[in-house]
């Protein structure tokens, strides 16, 4: 297994409850100094009150939370004591480079040796991939260009003017925080879908699952999931609605030395661009395995790749959420066990013997 996270604890954690033994025959490799995941990289300033809820790891729930703590100590705190308590064979800091086909499986390259393995389980995420459209001009802003990946809090950015660029969740939280200490101006490329009037309820989050699935099935690349649901102001958020913060503007043409330019000529000075643009899946270490589709997606079959039952990828398309991650996690562990113990099982028979399943 590749990638500690939330998805790639649930995975661990349901492979070694149905029999696979840890270390012998599970191995999670993750490339973080420590346990959280993602969650530890997080800016200091996004508190348990900020987050968008933290689903239940497998076994034990998250624990209390008053809401001030930040979310890069507790998050990390709760998946330590998880591996702990389990003690799930997590194996770190180690970077996979490349993920190659072998004669009956798959060879695993890290910096400080190789791993062979009959199964993959795939849960890096993507934090490490954040994204950042190219626009003409980028190269000669004298300012600051900062992804939300790098963002440590408001006040770094007081008393400039942010033009804070993307129609997501973060952008929408970023603009709350950073508004009350600078100017900020909000540019996005399709006009803002709010969602009013509709609680997010299991039966309406089911079908956002399925909307997104239904691309990763066609081999597409898979959309946001605020694409699907839209946008929600959350109460923390409304003062700043108050103060027109959310005011969107379409997206520039062009960056400049001192800000941008739309194509009917306006300009604006702004000191930092702020780029919540989201990010990619981390997926570099698998381009030997060729799952890409011509459409640049992978073709999917619940976590399962169409290029083979036995390459799972936990945190892709519909399961990138720490719910859907977490439900991933069981799906594959147990689409391996039946696979591979029937494997076993077949072996078994052929050579006479009997084993226990």
């Amino acid at each position: 297994m590749i990638g500690a996270g939330q998805g790639g604890l649930s995975a661990a954690y349901h492979l070694v409850r149905m029999g696979f033994r840890p270390y012998d025959e599970v191995v999670v490799l993750d490339r973080n100094p420590a346990p959280g995941g993602a969650w530890q990289h997080r800016w200091d300033s996004l508190t348990m009150h900020d987050v968008h809820g933290i689903a239940n790891l497998p076994g034990v729930p998250v624990p209390p939370s008053v809401g001030a703590e930040q979310a890069n100590t507790f998050v990390p705190a709760y998946f330590a004591d998880y591996e702990r308590r389990f003690e799930l064979p997590v194996v770190r800091p180690v970077s996979v480079e490349s993920v190659r086909r072998i004669d009956g499986g798959f060879l695993v390259r890290t910096p400080t040796g190789t791993y062979e393995t009959a199964a993959l389980v795939n849960a890096t995420g993507t934090w490490d991939r954040p994204f950042i459209p190219w626009y003409p001009g980028m190269e000669t802003f004298r300012g600051r260009q900062l992804h939300t990946a790098g963002y440590r809090g408001p006040a770094e950015l007081a008393g400039q003017h942010v033009l804070v660029v993307g129609g997501g969740a973060s952008a929408v939280q970023l603009l709350a925080e950073v508004s009350a200490v600078a100017t900020t101006t909000w540019v996005t490329r399709r006009v803002p879908e709010w969602r009013t009037g509709e609680d997010f309820t299991p039966e309406y989050g089911r079908q956002v699952v399925a909307r997104v699935e239904e691309r990763v099935r066609a081999g597409l690349p898979p959309r946001s999931v605020v694409s699907v649901t839209g946008l929600h102001l959350r109460p923390q958020e409304q003062p700043a609605a108050d103060r027109g913060v959310y005011t969107r503007h379409p997206m520039f043409s062009r960056i400049t030395p001192t800000g941008v330019e739309w194509s009917d000529g306006r300009v604006l000075e702004v000191d930092t661009i702020l780029w919540a643009t989201g990010f990619r899946a981390d997926l570099a270490h698998l381009a030997p395995l060729h799952l890409r589709e011509a459409s640049g997606g992978i073709r999917m079959n619940g976590t399962a790749t169409a290029a083979g039952p036995r390459i799972h990828l936990v945190g892709y398309g519909p399961s990138a959420s720490t719910i859907g991650a977490n439900r991933a996690g069981f799906t594959a562990a147990r689409s391996l066990r039946d696979l591979l113990r029937a494997k076993t099982s077949r072996s078994a028979h052929d050579q006479g013997q009997e084993i226990c399943a």
